[in-house]
């Protein structure tokens, strides 16, 4: 079956029940997405031509619509003794829970650990129930799904309780809505990002300027920070604030990113300038082995500060980048370890990226291009 991993992507299946095979909006969007599974009626199972590689779930109702299914077909079912049925002739199977009172969830979590999949709907929009199942399948192997309609409510899934549901059934008939979670999930195929040693060429003190902290509502990892340069050509990573500090406490929550003007790096190969970040904007955390995951601006936080220079070459594209000069700042090395931006010397070697020149209002764009 279908496993999870930590950092793994959640599963996404689409919902196809009930969608005439006359509805070609509907079919074409999902043969031409980054969907790959489809629950479906029994009939249409043989309705429908769709690309080779789409995963089948199929709802049945009763033991005669187990024959004829292919061997991989997931078979999805309300009732326990029949999903019993359907794994008795090989099929993975999935449990579809509607919970409408307490009695409903307790019994819910022991019904789901005996299925493969499990599809959970509740009768309120509170998260609590789904809290409750997560805590109790936590050490099962069955894969928790939740019904909903809209890309939103699907990231709010996603969050509960950090760990989030293993996946969402999506519900909804609406093109643009599925379009959304299509991005999403294009978005998601590609985060992790390879990332590169900077040589550093130069370190200069050059006065004072204005810097930015970018605060996030989420709690960064010592292995991560953003990516922030002074150009469209690369950065440098510069790390979250959870490393020591003699004098004050830490503030995970924080990157102290750089010079206003700086570019940071965005998902969909966006960048942006600090200054345009505010609160509730999308922001990339990058973690030490190029892995990335979305955080939420919750402040930008700008004061005049002493700033450092620190100029190199990735692969013989100059690069740099100005931050605050302060011995508590911090990048990465190259060795994954962090370094105090103040001691950072020529000949050094810093964790960098790099990009394709050529910007415009944080898009990339073909052009001739030189950033000094």
């Amino acid at each position: 079956m279908e496993m999870l991993e930590q950092g793994k992507k959640q599963v996404v299946w689409l919902d196809g029940r009930g969608v005439s095979s006359e509805n070609h909006d509907f079919w074409s969007v999902l043969a031409s997405s980054a969907l790959r599974t489809v629950v479906v009626r029994r009939q249409q199972r043989h309705e429908l031509n769709l690309p080779l590689g789409t995963r089948w779930v199929v709802e049945v109702d009763g033991a005669a619509e187990l024959e004829g299914l292919a061997p991989g077909d997931i078979v999805m079912s309300t009732q326990p003794e029949l999903l019993a049925k359907a794994k008795d002739l090989g099929h993975p199977t999935c449990i579809f829970l509607s919970i409408d009172d307490r009695e409903a969830l307790e019994a819910a979590w022991v019904t789901a650990k005996r299925a493969d999949y499990a599809v959970v709907e509740f009768d309120l929009p509170t998260n609590i129930p789904l809290e409750l199942i997560i805590a109790r399948l936590q050490d099962s192997d069955t894969v928790l799904l939740k019904r909903e309609a809209t890309l939103e409510d699907m990231l709010v899934a996603f969050g509960v309780m950090e760990r989030g549901s293993d996946g969402v059934l999506l519900s909804t008939t609406d093109i643009a809505e599925i379009m959304k979670v299509n991005s999403y999930l294009l978005e998601t195929d590609r985060r992790k990002i390879q990332l590169m040693p900077l040589v550093v060429e130069e370190v200069r003190h050059i006065g004072m300027g204005f810097r930015g902290c970018i605060d996030t509502t989420n709690l960064l990892g010592q292995d991560e920070g953003m990516l922030v340069g002074s150009t469209s050509t690369g950065g440098i990573l510069v790390c979250s604030e959870t490393h020591f500090l003699p004098y004050m406490n830490l503030r995970p929550f924080r990157v102290n990113a750089g010079a206003v003007h700086s570019y940071v790096w965005m998902f969909d190969d966006k960048v942006e300038y600090i200054t345009d970040l505010e609160a509730g904007s999308r922001a990339m955390a990058v973690s030490t082995t190029g892995e990335v995951r979305e955080v939420v601006v919750g402040r930008v936080k700008i004061e005049v500060r002493p700033l450092l220079l620190i100029k190199g070459q990735i692969e013989g594209q100059p690069i740099n980048v100005i931050l605050q000069d302060d011995w508590h700042i911090r990048v990465m090395g190259a060795d994954g370890k962090p370094r105090n931006a103040t001691l950072v010397s020529p000949g050094d070697e810093l964790m960098g990226y790099l990009d394709q020149p050529g910007r415009h209002v944080g898009l990339k764009v073909r052009e001739t291009i030189l950033e000094r």
